[in-house]
């Protein structure tokens, strides 16, 4: 299971928020950039950006972080937030990006990020399925659609989606623990690579993750509050 730190930004800051709410609003560290090389430091390959001016924007914003951080790492970068035209798209790509995770766009323009599955591949192109009950979320957690998360996923199985980060929004950046049942049903319903998002609080959750059968877990909040430590991370991934 690949673990997958988030730095999400706000004005080039690392930063995290509560259930999505950008006025809980704290900042962890000024450089990103330090924040990566720490990660990088301790065997980690992967990271999780997120461009929350992007998603409230509605368009790609923080592509120099995402930038600096390709060029000065080398982590493997998947990037989201306000990836809204194929304009957006290409920027981030052109920034380094490795993958990039389409929520909002999924939901409210299908066709035109279905035309991404079709030129960049399943390997390149994730799906966000970002939840708040039963229902999808978008514009930053700011609206919510029509669509159940399962239905959701279906649709885009079709169209050749692989790989989809779930959030469970009430349960993010809380540290009370992840979505477990959510996840059971996911893999029981849907052959998808699932990676899990939203309320890690402590080491032992990630062998129960694992044992489930996500194929990887986004951590934020319960490393910036020192619940996980990068020690005790570099130590699962040797594991």
């Amino acid at each position: 299971m690949r673990i997958i730190p988030a730095i999400d930004i706000i004005d080039g800051k690392c930063v995290r928020l509560a259930k999505g709410d950008y006025l809980t609003k704290k900042i962890y560290n000024e450089s990103p950039l330090e924040v990566a090389k720490a990660f990088e430091g301790h065997g980690i390959h992967h990271l999780h950006l997120v461009d929350l001016d992007g998603a409230k924007s509605k368009h790609i914003v923080n592509y120099k972080v995402l930038e600096t951080l390709c060029s000065k790492t080398s982590l493997k970068i998947d990037f989201g937030g306000g990836l809204k035209s194929d304009k957006d798209l290409a920027i981030a790509f052109e920034s380094g990006a490795s993958q990039v995770t389409g929520g909002s766009i999924a939901v409210k323009s299908p066709e035109i990020f279905e035309s991404w599955i079709e030129a960049y591949g399943s390997k390149r192109i994730m799906l966000g399925a970002d939840v708040k009950g039963i229902h999808i979320a978008t514009d930053g957690w700011l609206q919510t659609s029509d669509q159940t998360l399962f239905e959701f996923i279906r649709h885009y199985q079709s169209k050749g989606i692989e790989y989809v980060i779930c959030t469970d929004i009430s349960k993010d950046g809380m540290l009370e623990g992840p979505a477990f049942e959510l996840y059971r049903t996911l893999l029981r319903q849907a052959k998808i690579k699932l990676i899990a998002s939203g309320g890690i609080s402590k080491i032992d959750e990630l062998p129960e993750l694992q044992k489930l059968g996500c194929e990887g877990v986004i951590i934020g909040k319960a490393i910036y509050e020192n619940r996980i430590s990068l020690k005790q991370l570099e130590k699962f991934i040797l594991s």
